[in-house]
This record gives structure tokens, C-alpha cells and sequence, in this order.
């Protein structure tokens, strides 16, 4: 058995009068909270299809006409809901027709008995991206800086009434507020009435006879804005911050979007890095794997003694703890893991090779210089790593 779809409405949290542009938000503002590249929560991805299938039903105003008429089962015996179109019509001999909005459409230029929302209310304005590149160590420590963009701010003239000073906006005389009017048109089925966005106010219900100089009657102004931002130790290349309120502006006195900063982070010449856990690798001599030596190793804190017991192989990696990199929720640190190479030089001098010819010696070895070089054997001798 099916489970049951959840109402589109309940899903993006809107009420069943909101505007396109209240729908368009809800999802935008879900879609980023439950995105799973950015929420790890086991049911991130689950959510975020369940907010885009609901966006895909309610966020189109036809399918949403169809949603509010017929529910998601669709018009079952009538026009739609078969062969699988969903809320989009049916499909017959390769061409496909829609249900009763489209022929409203075509008729009268309408949808079919759509709710309103009130088109003086305050809506929110539009939330922003802003790209902020990191350096490897700032990401790692944080940082304060100030940024600058560009965003639709409130017009400082008119205060967002997009009226001259010293007037106000008016109630429409055309649609008395309502933000749409009744339209009758004579059709083949006869006198028929749509309802259709209001060509005076343009949908908002108010009417401006002197505008703002500078906003042109549009309330908002193109604006360079500058923000304080505290970047925290430990953030990662892909992750997000939402500053709230810094965003565009709203309309009808709404409040400001969000501002959700992408953190872009450079790679190090040094170090790998996944999540607060550091990686690097550092080369010793051959004598230091077999006698054993205290090295003085980088760390994202600066260097720390590391102890190498004597017959270290190559490869070998050792923890450092509380090394690495700052976690984000919390006080903790993650380790630096270090990965020693042993390194075999290339050219020896020949007090280099009488010593070693000695060693090989002591350690019960025959080294023949036609079978296989000095270098070859020393090679197998500390890292097992034979020529072939």
C-alpha cells in the first residue's frame, strides 16, 4: 500500500491563500535548510524530496489550480489523472491535453477560481549568495573581515512607499484593493467571468499618483552594502553561513532576506585536510627509521616533537592528538595524522659506501655490484621494496 502524500501546503508551511512569490520563498528558504550537501541529518535528503516534490505541485500555478480542485489524486473519471500525467492532463495519440485551467486559459485569459492573498500584506525580500574565498589557515583559525555587495535596499527618499514625499500611496480606484479585478468576456459557451491581476496596481491594491524620484515608484534602491562577518574556526570548503536580515529588502514594509555566504577554501601546499582530521607526510633518512630519532614535525599550531622508534618502516603513520583542525560544534580538536617516507638517496660518496658495505657485512649480507646495486640493497634492507 502506498504512502500517503502529505498536503504541498503542510510540507512548505504556507497557507492555502499564499502568493506564488510567498510559495517560491517557503521552498527556497526549506530547500537550503534540508539540501543533503549542506545538512548532514540522516533525513536531509528524504525532506528535501519531499519539499521539492511539494514545490513541484503548488509552485506551478496550473498544477497548483488542479491541486486546489482535485486534490492529489488528480480529476479521476474526468479530464487528467491518466496514464501517469500526474496533474499535468491527459495524453491521447501523442498530443497532449490539459484539464478544465487550461481551457479557462484559453477562453477567458484566467485560472480556474484561484485564491488571492492579500496584496498589502508585508512579504519578506529575497535572500542572497555571496561567494567568500579562504585561505587554508583561515579557514582553519577564523577570521573578521568586512565584505561589500550589492542588494535592493529600502529607498532611503520614500522610505519604501514608493511615493513622493509628502504623499502616500492610495487605494486602487480600479480594483478598490483588492489586488485583481473581474473581467467578463463573451465566449462560445456564453458571457463568461475571469479574474485577472489588476493593470493599474499591478497586483499590489495600491495606486501611486506622484512617485518617488528616486525609486520610480518601486520602494527599493540599488544600494552597496557593508556587513562585519566573524568566519569561525574550523569551516570547511562548500560550507554555508546565513547572515539573517542582510539581504534584499522586502515589499509593503516586509522585512530583509538572508544572506547565506559559500565559503570557497584554498588547498595547502602542505596538508590535507578532511574534516577537522590533518594529513601530512614527512620524509626520513633510512638511519633515522632504523636507529630511531625525535623529529620536529609542522602541525596546523605550529611544530611538535614526534618520537620515531627505532625500525620504523616506511609508510608508517603516527596519530597526533588534538592537532588537527577546530570542530565546529564544540570545543574539540581533531588529530594530525603523520605519514613518514623513508627516502634513499640517489648519490653516495664512497666513505657512504664503505659504511654501508661494513653494515651489510654485519647483517650476514653478500652485496655484488653486478646483481644489483649498492642502492638496490640498501632499498630492500628498509623498506622490503625489491627491485624488480
Amino acid at each position: 500500500m502506498a504512502e500517503e502524500q502529505r498536503d504541498p501546503y503542510e510540507v512548505l508551511g504556507v497557507a492555502k491563500d499564499a502568493s506564488q512569490d510567498e510559495i517560491k520563498h517557503a521552498y527556497r528558504k526549506l530547500s537550503k535548510k534540508y539540501h543533503p550537501d549542506l545538512n548532514k541529518a540522516p533525513d536531509a535528503e528524504a525532506k528535501f524530496k519531499e519539499i521539492s516534490a511539494a514545490y513541484e505541485v503548488i509552485g506551478d500555478p496550473d498544477k497548483r489550480a488542479q491541486y486546489d480542485q482535485y486534490g492529489a489524486a488528480g480529476p479521476q473519471g474526468g479530464f487528467g489523472g491518466g496514464g501517469g500525467q500526474g496533474f499535468g492532463g491527459f495524453d491521447t495519440g501523442g498530443q497532449s491535453f490539459g484539464g478544465f485551467d487550461d481551457i479557462f486559459s484559453q477562453f477567458f485569459g484566467g485560472g480556474g477560481g484561484q485564491q488571492q492573498s492579500n496584496p498589502s500584506a508585508p512579504r519578506q525580500g529575497s535572500d542572497l549568495q555571496y561567494q567568500m574565498d579562504l585561505k587554508f589557515e583561515e579557514a582553519i583559525f577564523g577570521k573578521e573581515t568586512t565584505i561589500s555587495y550589492t542588494r535592493e535596499a529600502m529607498c532611503h527618499t520614500c522610505n519604501g512607499t514608493g511615493a513622493k514625499p509628502g504623499t502616500s500611496p492610495v487605494t486602487c480606484h480600479k480594483c478598490h484593493g483588492a489586488g485583481y479585478i473581474q473581467v467578463t468576456r463573451q465566449t462560445p459557451l456564453g458571457r463568461m467571468q475571469s479574474r485577472e491581476v489588476c493593470d493599474v496596481c499591478r497586483g499590489t491594491g495600491k495606486e501611486i499618483k506622484e512617485k518617488c524620484a528616486t525609486c520610480h515608484g518601486s520602494g527599493h534602491e540599488q544600494e552597496r552594502h557593508s556587513v562585519k562577518v566573524k568566519v569561525p574556526a574550523g569551516v570547511e570548503d562548500g560550507q554555508q553561513m546565513r547572515l539573517s536580515g542582510q539581504g534584499e529588502a522586502g515589499t509593503n514594509s516586509g522585512p530583509y532576506g538572508d544572506l547565506f555566504i559559500v565559503f570557497r577554501v584554498a588547498p595547502s601546499d602542505k596538508f590535507k585536510r578532511d574534516g577537522a582530521e590533518i594529513y601530512i607526510e614527512v620524509p626520513i633518512s633510512f638511519v633515522q627509521a632504523a636507529l630511531g630519532d625525535d623529529l620536529q614535525v609542522d602541525t596546523v599550531n605550529g611544530k611538535v616533537k614526534l618520537k620515531v622508534p627505532a625500525g620504523t618502516q616506511t609508510n608508517t603513520t603516527f596519530r597526533l592528538r588534538g592537532q588537527g583542525a577546530p570542530r565546529l560544534r564544540g570545543n574539540s580538536k581533531g588529530d594530525e595524522h603523520v605519514t613518514v617516507k623513508v627516502i634513499t638517496p640517489k648519490h653516495l660518496s664512497n666513505e657512504q659506501k664503505n659504511a654501508l658495505k661494513t653494515f651489510a657485512v654485519a647483517s650476514g649480507d653478500e652485496v655484488s655490484q653486478t646483481e644489483g646495486s649498492l642502492f638496490d640493497k640498501i632499498r630492500e634492507t628498509f623498506t622490503g621494496d625489491k627491485k624488480k
